[in-house]
């Protein structure tokens, strides 16, 4: 990567854990990084947790809700978070042209990222699911698709970086970061110093453990 952008995520629904890895990650004033947070259903379907990202300041803030619905309920869903102030905010691919034109339409100052295929799947659980096209097939398909509607990033697993960058020349986000094979539920990962994308997401590899220490140990591998 030319820079060094991190997406610290936020998996808790608790408002004092985020408080916490914000707190122990901003390691960033000292270093060379861009960090931003990212926070998923988990914590905005919280108790507290949509006040708590309303009241952050001064940080990159990536809601990484998944949007996947008809247009109408999309479009929704987007103007009921712009009162967030967030920067950047997922909708799958797979939601549809006519529902991703929508939100991209109204989307505002949010910058709008198309979600590939899930990092949790691998070609035997698409075919499960109904998909013809191998993990390396779809994910260009819908990099294709995410360049034709102008989408502002593309999140897409580590192996497809490659092939996506051939396609989509806006930023790419990608998931499935690890420093071993302790892969967790994901099937397709990477470690950092192989992975060439625009941001990196980052969750247990940070947030279990000596978070700063974990933080400075994934800064090393990205030089």
């Amino acid at each position: 990567m030319s820079k060094k952008n991190i997406f610290i995520a936020i998996d808790t629904n608790k408002v004092s854990v985020a408080k916490k890895i914000i707190k122990q990650t901003q390691i960033n004033k000292i270093n060379t990084i861009t960090l931003g947070y990212k926070f998923g259903l988990e914590f905005i379907l919280s108790k507290n947790g949509r006040n708590f990202i309303s009241k952050l300041k001064n940080e990159i803030i990536f809601v990484d809700t998944k949007l996947s619905d008809i247009p109408n309920t999309m479009k929704s869903a987007v103007n009921a978070l712009k009162d967030l102030k967030i920067n950047y905010l997922t909708v799958h691919i797979s939601s549809g042209l006519e529902a991703l034109r929508a939100v991209k339409k109204i989307s505002g100052k949010i910058k709008i990222v198309g979600v590939s295929t899930l990092t949790s799947l691998n070609n035997k659980n698409l075919k499960e699911i109904g998909y013809s096209k191998s993990v390396k097939k779809l994910v260009i398909h819908q990099a294709r698709l995410a360049k034709k509607l102008k989408l502002d990033a593309l999140v897409c697993g580590p192996n497809e970086v490659k092939y996506v960058r051939k396609i989509f020349k806006k930023e790419i986000i990608t998931p499935g970061v690890r420093f071993n094979r302790n892969v967790h539920d994901q099937k397709r990962t990477m470690h950092p110093s192989k992975i060439n994308s625009d941001w990196l997401v980052c969750g247990r590899i940070i947030t279990k453990g000596n978070i700063k220490n974990n933080l400075k140990k994934l800064i090393q591998y990205l030089k």
